[in-house]
C-alpha cells in the first residue's frame, strides 16, 4: 500500500458511553446494589473495552469463576532501557520502506519506550514461547499493508531465535508469501487483501477507483482456510481511497466517484459490511470443515501522523510519544476503531453454536498506536533523504512503523492473548461472551 490520505471522519464520533438514571427515591438497602449495576455497566460500555480488553468471565467445568484479563488498551508509554529485540541489520525480512535504521535514520530514542498497561503488566515478547505454543500451526496475517508490517515484527521477533525459510512468494510487491519456522514446524503467512472481500484495485490502465464487493469474500485466502489455524485480519486504510462498492451483484453505491452516476455515500458502513462478510465466511466454513478450529484476531484501526496534508508532503517530525492527555482517540480513527470491535462482539454472538474450537478477540491497538506519533518512518522511507542537503519537499511515511518500532507491541499483546486462551484450554474452562 502507498501512503495513503487520512481522510476526516463523520463529525459526531462513536461513543459507547450511556447514562444510566436511578431514580432518587431509591431505598438505603438498594443503594448498594444500584452502585453495583453502575460499576458492571461502566465497565462493560467503556469506550475501550473491546475483546483483548474486557474480555468474557471464564468458568471452569467445576463452575470456578476467573478473574477478567487485563485491559491492554488503557495504558501509557514509558522509557524502556532496555529497547527492541532486534534491529534494523539483524532481521532479513523488514520491508525496505520501514527500515529506519539502515535508512539512515539519526534519532534512536523512539526505540527505547514500552508500552504499560494502567492495571496490569506487559510482559516483553518471548519468541520461544509463541514457538512453542504454535508448534505445528500455520498463522496468517491478511489485509492490507499494516497487516503485512504486523507480520515482519512478528518474523524479526521470532528470527531472533529460529531462523525463518521462505518457502513460497507471489504476486507484485511479495504480497503473498510463506515462511516456514524448523524448529517448531509453524508456517507463517501472508496474504494481500486489503478489503477482506474480493475487490479490483484501480490502476493506470483501469478505472481510477476500486471496485469492491462486500458480500463476497477474497477467496485468495478465503480457499485456504482450511489449512489455517489461526488469522490475524487487518484492514481501514484502503477504504479511504474512492470506490465503487457492489452487493448481490449491483451496485450499492460509491465513495468519491465523481462522474459516476451513483450514490454517493462514506465508508464506515461498507468496511462494517466486508468485516462481517469475513468473519462469517471464516466461521461457516470452519464449521463446516470438522476440523481443529481457528483462532482469529482483528487488529483495529491504526491512525496516521501526518502533519498537513499527506499529498501535499505532510510529515511526521515528532520524536517522543504524545504526554498523557495530549492527544485522544476521536473523528475518523474512533469510527473505524468502533466498527471493527462492534463487528468482533457480533461474530462472537453467532459463533456461540459452534461446536469445534473458535476463539474470536479484537486486538485492540488503536489508543497506543495514536500516541506514537514518533514511530514511522518518515522521510526515512528512502535510504538517507538528506544525504545531499535539505529539499523543500521530501515525502514522508506516518502511516506504516519503523521496524523495530512501536508496531512489536501489537504482538506482544497477540502473544498475551494466546498464552491465555493455552492457559484456559488446559484448565478446561468455558468462555462466556
Amino acid at each position: 500500500m502507498g501512503v495513503t490520505s487520512p481522510l476526516k471522519g463523520h463529525s459526531n464520533s462513536y461513543s459507547l458511553n450511556k447514562k444510566l438514571f436511578l431514580p432518587c427515591s431509591v431505598y438505603a438497602p438498594y443503594a448498594l446494589f444500584a452502585l453495583l449495576l453502575i460499576a458492571l455497566f461502566r465497565l462493560n460500555f467503556h469506550p475501550f473495552s473491546s475483546s483483548v480488553n474486557q474480555s468474557p468471565v471464564s468458568f471452569s467445568k467445576e463452575g470456578n469463576v476467573y478473574e477478567n484479563p487485563c485491559n491492554y488498551s488503557n495504558g501509557k508509554w514509558v522509557h524502556d532501557r532496555d529497547g527492541p529485540l532486534y534491529n534494523g541489520t539483524t532481521c532479513g525480512t523488514i520491508k525496505e520502506g520501514q527500515n529506519c535504521i539502515l535508512h539512515g535514520r539519526p534519532d534512536l530514542g523512539y526505540l527505547f519506550w514500552r508500552w504499560k498497561p494502567r492495571k496490569c503488566r506487559l510482559p516483553r515478547f518471548d519468541p520461544n514461547t509463541f514457538l512453542r505454543l504454535l508448534r505445528n500451526k500455520h498463522i496468517a496475517f491478511v489485509g492490507d499493508s499494516m497487516a503485512r508490517n504486523q507480520l515482519e515484527s512478528l518474523l524479526c521477533m521470532l528470527a531472533t531465535v529460529s531462523k525463518p525459510n521462505l518457502v513460497y512468494t507471489s504476486g507484485a510487491d511479495n504480497k503473498f508469501r510463506k515462511w516456514h519456522f524448523d524448529s517448531h514446524k509453524i508456517v507463517v503467512s501472508v496474504y494481500w487483501s486489503p478489503f477482506l472481500v474480493r475487490g479490483v484495485e484501480k490502476s493506470k490502465t483501469g478505472p481510477n477507483h476500486n471496485e469492491v464487493y462486500v458480500d463476497s469474500v477474497d477467496e485468495r485466502w478465503g480457499a485456504d482456510l482450511v489449512h489455517i489455524d489461526m488469522i490475524v485480519l487487518s484492514i481501514g486504510h484502503w477504504f479511504l481511497h474512492p470506490a465503487v462498492y457492489y452487493e448481490s451483484g449491483s451496485v450499492l453505491c460509491c465513495h468519491y466517484c465523481n462522474g459516476l452516476n451513483h450514490s454517493e455515500i462514506g465508508f464506515y458502513g461498507v468496511m462494517r459490511k466486508a468485516i462481517k462478510t469475513a468473519l462469517k465466511t471464516i466461521i461457516e466454513r470452519k464449521e463446516a470443515d470438522n476440523g481443529d478450529g481457528i483462532d482469529v484476531f482483528l487488529t483495529t484501526f491504526s491512525p496516521s501522523h501526518f502533519e498537513g496534508q499527506w499529498d501535499k508532503f505532510g510529515a511526521c517530525p515528532r520524536t517522543k510519544p504524545y504526554r498523557k492527555g495530549e492527544k485522544r482517540v476521536e473523528g475518523m480513527d474512533s469510527e473505524m476503531r468502533a466498527v471493527e470491535v462492534e463487528e468482533m462482539e457480533t461474530a462472537k454472538l453467532n459463533a456461540k453454536k459452534f461446536k469445534g474450537r473458535l476463539r474470536l478477540e479484537t486486538l485492540d491497538v488503536t489508543k497506543l498506536s495514536l500516541l506514537r506519533p514518533d514511530g514511522h518512518p518518515g522521510p526515512y522511507m528512502y535510504p538517507f533523504p538528506f544525504a545531499n542537503g535539505v529539499h523543500d519537499q521530501v515525502q514522508n511515511d506516518c502511516i506504516h512503523w519503523c521496524l523495530p518500532g512501536p508496531i512489536d507491541t501489537w504482538n506482544q499483546i497477540m502473544l498475551q492473548v494466546i498464552r491465555r486462551w493455552n492457559s484456559q484450554s488446559r484448565r478446561g474452562v468455558r468462555l462466556i461472551p
